[in-house]
């Protein structure tokens, strides 16, 4: 009956069948309406959400249209692609006609659901072509005259000390006319180290800390370095940000302006070798009405003058005089008479490239928690938790002349903070050009007293927005993971993650490498990702095939043969987790040349230990460590050497494999076959049937151990693991494994005992010690806010909740849900948002029960392993799975109950 009415409906006049999916979220280069992209063909993703109760729906074909502007999309007149059959949502290529530098793309897209019904077009959404040709830049590098070409010299040692930080932040500004009625204004910008651009005397966007971090150009000093890699670097770039202030000008005069700070382009930090002093380019582009356009540019016709940021120093700290302000600086109205000519400047060797990653914005305002104010005068604020950012100064009034200095708790010195009064009635103020790292500040000298609605905290980092939900009935895994997600977040700045936000401010790539899978669990990190390995393939020797222990590289970044590693292994999470061929195909190369390089240090025995030397042709430890931080000894250097020799090859296999390269496959699967023969051959103690304490095994049985000695290490493992009291014994690259592999091979319990652990070493004995972010050491050593150690936090979402992607599906097209519960969790959940959409899973265990909450979204398949209960009876939804269409029965295994589903939500029961 419901049949025939449905066909009855069909043949009715007017009557349009809607589709039960409706495509959202719609990005281009994984941004959501980029200002700027510089890609020919850009690649566009969207997410189809189906209608509640829909199960097995699936996108059967797609239809994207393309225009130059919103109202023209009926008729697009970029491209049509017509319909195009397939599943196909993410990483969608424009296929269109050629885009010109500046063009504004609208875009829009509609799907066919499971039953051929088309859904309504989506929302529109937009991205704008960048300036794609070099010779298209008629805008010139400018900066102040009174500042050379030449960067800080670098310090000799770490905590140097120094009173001279250059002179006064530099302004620029070009005032100018418009005398036609104005269509659109778009600023393509940049400034090194970092800048905010102004028109009429506002600033443009909400972007802080920009541009992000990157090789800007050459060093010819590198090579002298302690760490002495060579400038040979296969990329240098500088990115350039666009903004629309179409409705920030009017006709008449306007005025154009930037303040510049020094950034990581002329730090003075042991750590970092700079480049030179600050600068900018910039180009207005002016659309009329009547066709015509108009360029403003930067060039010597600007003025300059010093700003009242008297110090901008990433390390060390801002200071600011309020009383050498020029009210409206950058309004029309303003005269500058009194400001000098604007100098040329040498262009930087990087190219200039399109911001097509996130920026750094102010995240989230925290409030304070306890003003107090002690003995000596001084105000202690408390924040509550441990951010990177900066404090606000709200609607203060003091004396002109007062000073107040501003200190920062973190347990590393990330610089002071200093503001002078203007004088005049209530003041605002926020630092521009560095960030702090604080739970808490001590104020000198304050005036009057400090009321809460005076001062707030702001968490400032890459707006890179958590993704994920994960909660489970124990308080110390949820405490864990939020201080794991705090660390991440402090860390991440200028489009890549660092090892701490205050001591070093780096990109290390090997913490990089081995947090990157938690991260991309907890955070859509796309298109930060998408930067960053850029940035790491980039700073590959285009000879050697090396990969530096930074990128983009710095001469502090001490590290060894895993740090290199991740040009093999982020590439590969990274598809893993979103389906992404690109990313392969773009760092394959670079792959194979670490492997290269990689095997210059493998003996006869196909042991890899690299030795290599510094400019005094000694060994020298920081081109060549192992593990990191264990509790106790470390492992011997070859066997992390040799365990990531192979691990770089096995992936660069899959790779191959992936791509279509069936000669490459087999020789790398030879390769790492080769690698774990002559791992088990060199590491393996026959007498005690082990490859070692402080991960040892667990780096064996990752690569896989033969048959005849696995029941030894297990029973090794063990044994280690008694004799550390139920904790973990391993660095940085052992914790990431040691988790899941223990739960791969029978021994779940503990590593949720491990897990679950309040002393040292374990994640819960820095809770127990007051922390709100990890730590870069098991003990209270070291920095107190490190995210490295996150690596083994994956195995809370992948063994404890369940949910895994499959690596012959990536992306999550077909997922495999197998929950393990454990221990007294009564109930763990987990989401997270895919690219093609919400998916997760939530189960419970308590009197006798097991259940299983399981989201599936559209497009995507999964196998769910359901553990049996005392009856063996699993219903879902209450009802036999019998005989249901979207469920099928697959096997019995290892107490499990396994079954297939296709998209939907899903309510397993097993009784």
């Amino acid at each position: 009956m419901k049949r025939f009415l449905f066909l009855i409906l069909l043949v009715l006049p007017g009557f349009v069948a809607q589709a039960k999916i409706t495509p959202e979220k719609l990005t281009c280069e994984y941004l959501q309406n980029p200002a700027v992209v510089d890609v020919a063909q850009p690649r566009l993703a969207w997410i189809n959400l189906a209608e509640k109760g829909e199960r097995g729906q699936t996108q059967t074909a797609w239809q994207v249209r393309v225009a130059t502007s919103e109202n023209k999309l009926e008729q697009a007149d970029l491209w049509d692609s017509q319909k195009v059959s397939g599943g196909q949502n993410n990483r969608v290529v424009y296929a269109g006609k050629p885009l010109k530098s500046g063009t504004e793309c609208w875009w829009q897209v509609r799907a066919w659901d499971k039953n051929g019904t088309v859904s309504d077009w989506s929302e529109p959404a937009f991205w704008r072509m960048g300036i794609l040709y070099p010779s298209e830049w008629k805008a010139k590098w400018i900066g102040a005259p009174w500042e050379s070409e030449d960067h800080f010299q670098r310090p000799n040692f770490p905590g140097q000390k120094f009173d001279d930080f250059g002179p006064a932040a530099p302004m620029l500004r070009k005032s100018f006319r418009i005398e036609k009625q104005l269509k659109s204004a778009v600023a393509f910008v940049t400034g090194l180290g970092y800048f905010e651009f102004y028109v009429n005397g506002l600033k443009a966007g909400n972007d802080v800390l920009a541009p992000n971090i990157t090789n800007y150009g050459k060093r010819p000093l590198l090579g002298q370095m302690l760490i002495n890699v060579e400038d040979n670097f296969k990329e240098y770039k500088v990115m350039y940000l666009t903004y629309d202030v179409t409705s920030m000008l009017s006709k008449g005069e306007n005025a154009i302006g930037a303040i510049l700070g020094n950034g990581f382009y002329n730090p003075r930090m042991f750590w970092c070798e700079g480049y030179g002093t600050p600068r900018f380019i910039g180009q207005l582009h002016l659309t009329y009405t009547d066709g015509s356009e108009e360029v403003v540019g930067s060039d010597e016709s600007w003025k300059a003058a010093k700003s009242p940021i008297l110090k901008n120093m990433v390390y060390y700290g801002e200071t600011y005089d309020a009383r050498l302000e020029q009210p409206d600086w950058c309004k029309p109205a303003f005269n500058a008479e009194a400001w000098g000519k604007a100098a040329l400047k040498k262009a930087p060797f990087g190219k200039l490239m399109a911001h097509t990653s996130p920026t750094d914005k102010v995240m989230e305002q925290l409030q304070p928690v306890k003003i107090e104010k002690l003995a000596n005068g001084n105000y202690k604020v408390d924040f509550g938790k441990e951010i990177s950012g900066w404090v606000r100064l709200k609607n203060v009034i003091a004396p002109a002349g007062h000073r107040i200095d501003i200190s920062f708790n973190s347990n590393l010195y990330s610089g002071d903070n200093t503001y002078i009064f203007k004088g005049n009635g209530p003041e605002n103020y926020a630092p521009r050009f560095n960030w702090f790292v604080f739970s808490g500040v001590e104020i000198r000298n304050w005036y009057g007293e400090l009321k809460p609605e005076n001062i707030v905290a702001e968490s400032v980092y890459t707006n890179v927005p958590e993704s994920a939900e994960f909660e489970t009935s124990n308080t110390l895994f949820n405490r864990i993971n939020e201080i794991w997600k705090q660390s991440q977040k402090d860390n991440m700045h200028g489009g890549l993650a660092s090892d701490c936000p205050h001591r070093e401010r780096n990109g290390y790539t090997g913490d990089g490498q081995v947090a990157c899978v938690t991260v991309m669990h907890n955070f859509d990190a796309k298109a930060f990702y998408q930067k960053w390995i850029s940035d790491m393939l980039g700073a590959q020797d285009k000879e050697t095939g090396y990969v530096p222990n930074g990128a983009p590289w710095q001469p502090g970044c001490g590290g060894g043969v895993a740090w290199g590693a991740a040009i093999c292994i982020m590439p590969w999470e990274f598809y893993l987790h979103t389906g992404s061929r690109d990313m392969l195909s773009e760092n394959f190369e670079g792959m194979k040349e670490y492997i290269r390089y990689m095997q210059t240090w493998v003996d006869q025995d196909g042991i890899m230990f690299s030795k290599r030397t510094g400019n005094d042709g000694k060994i020298l430890k920081w081109y060549n460590l192992g593990e990191w931080v264990t509790p106790g000894d470390l492992p011997a250097d070859e066997m992390v050497h040799t365990f990531y020799f192979w691990r770089c090859a096995d992936l660069t296999a899959q790779t191959a494999k992936v791509l279509g390269k069936t000669a490459e496959a087999k020789k790398y699967a030879g390769l790492a076959e080769q690698t774990r023969k002559a791992f088990w051959k060199r590491f393996y103690n026959e007498k005690n049937g082990t490859y070692g304490k402080a991960g040892g095994n667990i780096f064996a049985l990752k690569i896989g151990v033969p048959a005849g000695q696995y029941p030894r290490v297990i029973a090794a493992l063990k044994s280690d693991i008694k004799a550390s009291k139920g904790h973990l014994d391993t660095g940085i690259f052992g914790t990431q494994f040691f988790f899941e592999v223990l739960s791969e091979n029978g021994m779940h319990d503990l590593a949720y005992e491990a897990m679950n652990q309040k002393d040292e070493p374990g994640y819960g004995h820095w809770l127990e010690l007051g922390a709100t972010t990890s730590r870069e050491q098991w003990s209270q050593e070291g920095s107190h806010n490190h995210p490295m150690f996150g690596g083994g936090l994956v195995w809370l979402y992948r063994k404890l909740a369940g949910m895994n992607a499959d690596p012959d599906e990536p992306g999550y097209r077909h997922i495999i849900f197998r929950p393990q519960p454990v221990g007294d969790l009564s109930f763990v959940k987990y989401y997270n948002q895919t690219v093609y959409g919400l998916a997760g899973i939530e189960w419970t265990k308590e009197n006798g029960t097991f259940s299983s909450k399981i989201s599936v979204p559209v497009g995507c398949e999964a196998t769910v392993y359901i553990p049996l209960m005392e009856s063996k009876a699993v219903t879902e939804n209450r009802r036999s799975i019998d005989h249901s269409k979207e469920i099928k029965f697959l096997k019995e295994e290892e107490g499990c109950r396994v079954f297939a589903v296709k998209s939907g939500e899903y309510e397993f029961v097993s009784k």
